[in-house]
């Protein structure tokens, strides 16, 4: 099979039966093999109904339908399971995607040899109060990421190898940093692509300003998780340590400055009566605390199934 396109949604039956027609003119079009997942998230509109009339007019399009509303990266873990095509191709099933944007996509993994294709909404037309952010959420990712070439990671469109989609877990609120995902599992070879943007055409977003700072959370967390997720102690025991030192070094001074003023016959005051002691005695606590939170971090990493789950290009026997 050439091709799966998964669609994660959530109440847009308007939208869906467009969207599957035009999905399918550009797979006639271009002679594809194809399948179309469309993960229903927990709709509270008649989208699971829309999807069943469009599987009896099509055997291509297939669906899951959960109980609840999940979210975006469960919906694509699930699609990212079940898709056989050789590139897979995610999209919103709003309209805002354009199918039309696939053959291209499709040529670029085949024929360029790319593991992942971003694309990218040079042109958007959505309001500056979500452009702005999206402009600064993208800059942090370039840097934080390394990925210097994307210049919009949380695009819906994409396209992937299928080892990619397999080798790679997307959960939580990382749908936004799947590219980030592929590199951290040795996926490098990462394009973009300007694609086509259209004005929402049915419905509303389902996505709030909240995302933003639910986004930079998780990009914290995964940049964490790429540098230190199997070494804690280098990251806590590191910084314990430090603190450690500086608040020993420090009770030292205040200690020395007191026994200077005894042996020259200056007036002193209690080591306990200085704030810089109780400061110094706090950083050695919490010094100690974060070397304990690295190693309890080390016991846990070394009993991991995954400990070493190690991604293998090639192998000669």
């Amino acid at each position: 099979m050439d091709i799966s396109v998964i669609v994660p949604l959530y109440n847009e039956a308007e939208s869906l039966p467009e969207l599957a027609a035009w999905i399918e003119r550009v797979m006639a079009a271009n002679k594809f093999t194809y399948e179309i997942w469309f993960i229903n998230d927990g709709s509270t509109d008649n989208s699971w109904q829309v999807i069943e009339s469009l599987r009896e007019k099509n055997p291509c399009i297939k669906g899951v339908k959960f109980r609840r509303n999940y979210g975006k990266s469960p919906a694509l873990y699930t699609g990212f399971l079940r898709a056989e095509g050789d590139v897979v191709i995610t999209m919103d099933a709003d309209l805002q995607d354009s199918p039309d944007e696939i053959p291209e996509l499709y040529r670029m993994i085949t024929v360029d040899g790319y593991d992942l294709v971003s694309g990218w909404k040079k042109k958007r037309y959505d309001p500056l109060s979500k452009t702005i952010p999206t402009k600064l959420f993208n800059a942090t990712a370039r840097k934080v990421s390394g990925i210097k070439n994307l210049h919009d990671f949380n695009c819906g469109l994409k396209a992937y190898k299928k080892e990619v989609v397999k080798n790679i877990e997307v959960y939580g609120d990382m749908h936004r940093y799947i590219p980030y995902l592929a590199k951290n599992a040795g996926y490098n070879k990462i394009g973009e692509k300007a694609v086509h943007h259209q004005a929402r055409k049915y419905g509303k977003t389902k996505f709030g300003l909240d995302r933003f700072v639910n986004g930079y959370l998780d990009l914290i967390t995964l940049w964490f998780f790429s540098r230190f997720g199997v070494k804690p102690m280098h990251f806590f025991g590191l910084l314990g340590s430090l603190m450690f030192v500086l608040g020993f070094i420090a009770v030292i001074v205040v200690g020395a400055n007191k026994l200077y003023c005894l042996y020259n016959g200056l007036p002193y005051r209690l080591v306990t009566d200085s704030p810089y002691f109780y400061l110094a005695l706090t950083a050695m606590i919490l010094g100690t605390q974060l070397f304990l939170a690295g190693f309890v971090g080390e016991l846990i990493s070394r009993n991991s199934s995954e400990r070493n789950n190690y991604q293998i290009e090639t192998e000669l026997k």
